[in-house]
């Protein structure tokens, strides 16, 4: 009996070594699991970043270009409701020329500084006919119309983009657009 309970006590103590072995095994292979997946994260990142930066890149130019034609949509406002008051720095008796190059101020000093970045370009149309201006230089005789007439002033702009990452998808890499606004002369 002696000799059973001994047998019994060495197959008790192996059965507890094994099962210590077994959890120690499993210990071991959960660090062999764990160090493989040391720096998965960058990895993962390295893959993932250029496409993160690309499309932050696109955020930023484009929300620059929508800021560029707000702004001048505002500056053609402000000029085309100048203009059709018909007066040149409150000068009634101005020429044509006086009073367009005072418009094209009016733009200029709404813009924020942007009007020398856009390489603008006039269309002005009264009536139904459209009259194109490339310089300030360029002016015609009755280029804003008569009192009630409608006159619409339009600008075509050219907005080169900031990053080379965007450049590609845009032809010239330029961002072209045109704002325009619409009013009736005052009768001056």
């Amino acid at each position: 009996m002696k000799a059973a309970r001994r047998n019994a006590a060495v197959r008790a103590e192996a059965r507890a070594g094994a099962r210590a072995g077994a959890r120690a095994g499993a210990r071991l292979g959960r660090r062999d699991l764990t160090s493989k997946q040391r720096g998965a994260a960058t990895i993962e990142f390295a893959l993932v970043a250029p496409l993160l930066f690309l499309l932050l890149c696109i955020a930023m130019d484009l929300g620059v270009a929508l800021w560029v034609n707000l702004t001048m949509q505002y500056a053609v406002r402000e000029g085309a409701r100048y203009s059709v008051t018909g007066q040149t720095n409150l000068d009634p008796n101005a020429t044509n020329q006086q009073r367009y190059l005072a418009v094209v101020q009016e733009i200029r000093d709404s813009s924020m500084g942007l009007y020398s970045l856009v390489s603008p370009s006039y269309v002005i149309t009264i009536n139904g006919a459209t009259q194109t201006y490339n310089t300030q230089t360029s002016y015609s005789t009755g280029m804003f119309g008569k009192p009630g007439d409608i006159v619409v002033l339009q600008i075509n702009c050219i907005w080169p983009l900031l990053t080379p990452l965007v450049k590609p998808f845009f032809a010239n890499g330029n961002f072209s657009f045109s704002v325009a606004a619409t009013m009736r002369n005052e009768g001056f």
